[in-house]
């Protein structure tokens, strides 16, 4: 048996070499496997990654569209504000101006109306200075204390 032993033994250990190959082999195979995998996993990424850096270059320039857009609303809000207070401002000082007019109307109203009771006051003073004349010279009374409006003449064209 002593010849027959180390054949076994060589070739037990040509067997585990060979099962050790064999498993490296599918090992391998596995890790290459593996490795084709995440290629494409990574060729996907990237794609995905150029897919994005384009979608924000593209969103980039509709940011820097809508920001231009902002500044000049914000710059036509700022304008129509100014206008909006100048027309404000308009509208106060035509609002005294006619507070004023109509504040000049009634002043000059009421000095009419102050002029008319004096007037009044004044022709009843004469009609009673007319009447002592009168009755001291017994004259008659040549006014009534209604006027009588003569009528007016109206010519036609």
């Amino acid at each position: 048996m002593a010849p027959s032993a180390p054949r076994t033994r060589a070739a037990a250990a040509l067997r585990m070499k060979q099962i050790a190959l064999d498993n490296q082999s599918s090992t391998i195979r596995r890790l290459r496997a593996q490795l084709a995998t995440e290629r494409r996993g990574l060729a996907t990424i990237k794609k995905e990654l150029e897919d994005t850096q384009v979608a924000l270059g593209a969103s980039h320039k509709v940011i820097a569209g809508l920001t231009e857009i902002g500044l000049s609303m914000s710059k036509k809000i700022e304008k129509m504000k100014v206008k909006k207070q100048q027309a404000k401002a308009s509208h106060v000082e035509c609002h005294q101006k006619f507070q004023a007019r109509i504040q000049e109307a009634e002043d000059s109203m009421q000095a009419q109306h102050l002029i008319i009771e004096a007037l009044v006051e004044e022709k009843d003073s004469l009609l009673q200075t007319i009447q002592g004349l009168q009755e001291s010279n017994d004259a008659p009374a040549p006014f009534d204390d209604e006027w009588e409006e003569e009528p007016e003449e109206h010519t036609e064209e």
